[in-house]
């Protein structure tokens, strides 16, 4: 050892330095705990029902949308909870619905405020040719060998009962939707038409951008 080099006690240089010990250990303490903090386990995506098949989150909020749209209009995430749990057969519990519903911004004080928006149901329509009315929905598929899942969007003819556009993928947004939309007016010659198309869907949450319903006009913007 070198000569030259001289080694203090903790006690003491503390003293010098003028820090007490119980700052110098709590500090210390400190950084390697938060270290050590986790991230937490990321949430699954889906849920398992009764009978063990699992069903994803997205289609859990299509059925949250359908019962604030109907009967349980009034009703809190719990008692939404409870819908989910004998009417679907989910196993869920109140805390994911709660999250769920946030994500959705149903939640009772939420939903009050928003009047500029209201859920309408679809009218009967006569059409008489093709390009009048198109429906849009998404399916779901489970990956067996990678736990997730994947969507399949079509956009369907409800005249010709012909697919004319869909999207594919392991995610499903309003930007996928604009998109598919925007190439099926392509196929169909309809992008300079004065009078599009009319589009019915099953006001599901990929359908839903800044808390209103995608309209037609939108995917110019």
């Amino acid at each position: 050892m070198d000569r030259d080099q001289e080694y203090h006690s903790i006690s003491k240089v503390l003293k010098i330095i003028g820090v007490s010990r119980s700052t110098f250990y709590y500090q210390k303490n400190y950084r390697v705990e938060e270290k050590k903090v986790s991230e937490g386990r990321p949430a699954p995506g889906y849920s398992i029902k009764e009978d063990g098949l699992n069903v994803a989150d997205e289609q859990i909020k299509e059925y949250l949308l359908e019962e604030i749209a109907g009967d349980g209009f009034n009703y809190g995430y719990r008692k939404l909870t409870k819908v989910l749990r004998r009417k679907y057969n989910l196993i869920i519990n109140k805390k994911k619905v709660y999250r769920l519903c946030k994500e959705l911004d149903i939640l009772r004080p939420q939903r009050q405020k928003k009047v500029s928006y209201p859920r309408k149901l679809a009218r009967n329509r006569t059409i008489t040719g093709s390009n009048q009315l198109w429906e849009s929905d998404i399916k779901y598929g489970y990956i067996e060998g990678e736990d997730r899942f994947f969507f399949v969007l079509s956009i369907i003819d409800v005249y010709d009962r012909s697919i004319i556009e869909y999207y594919m993928g392991l995610s499903c947004t309003a930007k996928d939707l604009k998109q598919t939309l925007l190439r099926a007016l392509f196929k169909r010659k309809q992008i300079n038409e004065l009078e599009k198309p009319v589009i019915r869907t099953n006001n599901g949450p990929q359908f839903m951008e800044d808390g209103s319903h995608i309209s037609i006009l939108s995917i110019f913007s």
